[in-house]
């Protein structure tokens, strides 16, 4: 069971949960999950903090466990922090942009693992994640 959950379970306080999401640039492109669990649908990588976690350990963390990539060039992009932006509880996450570099497969809760062209980002997509691909692609895209 996830600490937020426990938590709320013992009637502690309902803080936001602390979450990354990363934008990885990888062959001309942005990878994108499919999700294994719960909200279903295309969404980038990422997922909670760690208890003694750092949110850029965090982020190379998700990357590595989801698409087998190692991230290089990590910096911050922006805070997302809707209240209403994930269906299951209230968080806040850190986006990350950064370089992939391996070979992209899809693991452990990623169903499957691709690189889409900044004009193919699929319309719909888990969470917020539409929107913080227009953000950074109104913002910051520049491909390898």
């Amino acid at each position: 069971m996830s600490g937020h959950v426990e938590r709320e379970r013992q009637g502690l306080p309902r803080n936001p949960v602390p979450t990354v999401d990363i934008i990885i640039e990888f062959r001309g492109g942005i990878v994108l999950i499919e999700r294994a669990n719960p909200p279903h649908g295309w969404a980038l990588p990422g997922g909670f903090i760690d208890y003694g976690e750092s949110a850029e350990d965090a982020a190379a963390r998700e990357a590595k466990e989801e698409t087998c990539l190692s991230l290089e060039g990590l910096r911050q992009f922006h805070v997302y922090s809707d209240p209403k932006r994930d269906c299951r509880t209230h968080t806040i996450t850190t986006v990350f942009v950064a370089r992939g570099q391996g070979e992209l497969r899809g693991a452990d809760d990623a169903e499957t693992a691709a690189v889409f062209a900044p004009r193919e980002i699929p319309e719909e997509m888990a969470f917020d994640h539409r929107r913080i691909i227009e953000d950074y692609l109104t913002r910051r895209w520049s491909p390898e």
